[in-house]
């Protein structure tokens, strides 16, 4: 690291502050100038950092009497000697005149998490490329931020007069404009997408999201850390374990809390379990979009069968309420874990035997191949995560990037990370598959490894004050980074998730292009991205 530290003292002519931070492995840099920032972040994608996230606070009632902007990078690749490392750029804005140099067109993945801080704080990034409103939608009263501290979120605003959304207009002969949504025919959240097209290919695709903004970081603000932990992991309904053990890992981070290792390996059984019923339900999903409606069916009663096992273990289908802060709340009995390796040997069986079917069948493989590619520079540039990344040649994964739950701790835990070159759905699915049979294996090599002991630990009552706590979490969609920091009273100051979702969702637009109308959602379905946890 202290390479990195060097190039930024001489880039930054010493208007730099560096110190270690959140956690023993992070370097935090504080700029002086915010005009800085763009060097800065030059600095780090030179020396092999990806952009991750951007948390924008309100500080305005603190000794600073600011806002911050903290924008997050982590490495490219998990290798050496940067592995498991964020490093965060800090840089202080004049409420009065809260603006910033924009880092969007050198680094494509900032695009949305820049809109998102002027939506929601009302810091405008000069230079934007695109400086529409992202979370706020038509009709929100200009000038009025939610996450400032002033905000009441009691008070219902008024509306205002809305105006169209301007969209980008693709001309020519033969062009169409194709609007779906926002409502749509199946039981799924609201999205609205703007097709132009020739004939049945498309030209463009502007995909329009956060219909269904919940406000939850602004609601977990004040909470205690098990009233928060409630909202966290409801985040999401098929994420409910990545994203609570990922609110759990930066409070107990803070808080210098050691979970139990019976503990840890049980959260890590969740979220294979979590990771697996998803994956084989998705597959099933992606036959569906192929019009293979054996695929479909097959995918359905593998997930059915898994979530009949969630149950048993955790009392949920989908495995809520079983990580706590500190732990988890509920044992695996004998009989429960002899219920999940039965689950794992059907579910070997049928996922052999759904991926021979498909690989086999011609017409099936037409719909898929060379259809929806991201290719992998795209993939890189917008920091796309997961099945997504993975499946176009990106070689990350936060359970071995960054290690956590168990995965950080037994010994012989490794995993293997499936990758594919093709970057179409046809790769997705394939990595999909791949990934279902390694959470098959990890499963089982967990159960093997469970000891006797304690599987919660107490948390205090309040944080250290103004703790700042960190998690990646490898979810089915790909690695979620929670950050969370305490205020004065050791409550909930600012609780921030870039979901794996929020990453993905700018690529589906792109991948689109190499399809046409009718193939959208098998691409879309390829992706499989949440609404719920993208919107918060």
């Amino acid at each position: 690291m202290s390479i990195l530290e060097e190039a930024l003292r001489a880039r930054l002519a010493g208007r730099v502050g560096l110190e270690r931070g959140p956690r023993p492995s992070d370097l935090t840099v504080r700029l002086h100038r915010a005009e800085d920032v763009p060097a800065a972040a030059a600095e780090l994608c030179a020396a092999g950092l990806a952009f991750a996230t951007v948390v924008a606070t309100d500080e305005t009632a603190t000794a600073d009497r600011d806002l911050k902007i903290r924008i997050i990078f982590e490495p490219a690749s998990g290798t050496p000697p940067l592995a498991d490392t964020f490093v965060t750029l800090v840089a202080s804005v004049d409420p009065a005149r809260p603006e910033l140099p924009s880092i969007s067109a050198e680094v494509p993945a900032a695009n949305w998490h820049e809109r998102e801080a002027q939506d929601l704080l009302g810091i405008a990034f000069l230079g934007h490329p695109d400086p529409r409103p992202l979370v706020v939608h038509d009709g929100w009263p200009k000038g009025l931020y939610p996450l400032r501290k002033e905000f009441d979120p009691k008070q219902r605003p008024p509306v205002e007069p809305a105006e169209e959304f301007p969209h980008l207009v693709v001309e020519g002969e033969g062009v169409f404009e194709v609007p779906v949504g926002p409502i749509h025919a199946g039981i799924i959240e609201p999205g609205h997408f703007r097709f132009s097209t020739v004939g049945e290919s498309v030209l463009n695709l502007e995909a329009r999201l956060f219909y269904t903004h919940r406000g939850l970081a602004k609601r977990v603000e004040g909470l205690a850390i098990d009233e928060a932990f409630f909202v966290a992991e409801r985040m999401c309904g098929v994420c409910s374990v990545s994203h609570g053990l990922g609110f759990c890992e930066a409070a107990e981070r803070i808080a210098g809390v050691e979970v139990p290792a019976r503990a840890r390996v049980l959260r890590t059984v969740a979220l294979e379990l979590e990771r697996l019923y998803n994956h084989v339900g998705d597959i099933g999903n992606i036959a569906a979009g192929a019009s293979y409606h054996y695929g479909t069916s097959a995918g359905s009663r593998m997930k059915e069968a898994l979530q009949q096992v969630n149950e048993q273990f955790a009392g949920h289908r989908f495995l809520r309420g079983l990580v706590t802060p500190g732990g988890v709340r509920l044992d695996l009995s004998a009989r429960e874990a002899a219920s999940i390796e039965t689950a794992m040997a059907s579910t070997s069986e049928a996922l052999v035997s759904l991926m021979a079917r498909i690989e086999n069948n011609l017409p099936v493989l037409d719909r898929l191949d060379t259809t929806g590619v991201l290719r992998k520079e795209d993939a890189i540039a917008l920091g796309v995560t997961g099945v997504a990344a993975r499946a176009s040649g990106v070689d990350r994964d936060a359970r071995r990037d960054h290690p956590h739950a168990a995965y950080a701790t037994e010994s012989g835990l490794t995993v293997s990370v499936a990758t594919d070159v093709d970057g179409d759905v046809h790769a997705r699915l394939a990595v999909r598959a791949a990934e279902a049979r390694e959470s098959i294996r990890l499963i089982r090599a967990l159960l093997a490894c469970v000891l006797p002991g304690p599987i919660r630990v107490a948390m205090p009552e309040a944080l250290p004050p103004w703790g700042i706590g960190m998690a990646a979490i490898e979810s089915p969609r790909g690695a979620s980074i929670h950050w969370l920091r305490a205020d004065a009273a050791g409550r909930v100051d600012r609780y921030h998730l870039r979901s794996a979702s929020y990453a993905n969702w700018p690529a589906v637009p792109l991948a689109a292009q190499s399809a046409i109308v009718p193939d959208f959602p098998l691409v879309n379905k390829s992706f499989e991205l949440c609404y719920s946890c993208t919107d918060r």
